[in-house]
């Protein structure tokens, strides 16, 4: 890991509706992976987009565990 793909990411939990913020580790390019709300514990799923020519993050998708992203 890179300290220069850490990219911060501001969501609100699709749960309890809870402000958080994300560290999104951008070299780890595209991939789905799965953060707890800090609040109610619920699990986030998140589809993080990275660019395979720049590494640049190009999207991030999240919805509740049950959600199909």
């Amino acid at each position: 890991m890179v300290d220069d793909a850490l990219i911060s990411y501001e969501i609100d939990c699709p749960y309890c509706a809870t402000p958080m913020t994300l560290l999104i580790d951008a070299s780890q390019g595209s991939h789905t992976t799965w953060e707890d709300c800090q609040r109610c514990c619920a699990p986030i799923q998140l589809e993080v987009t990275v660019s395979p020519v720049s590494g640049e993050l190009e999207q991030i998708r999240y919805g509740r565990d049950d959600d199909v992203l």
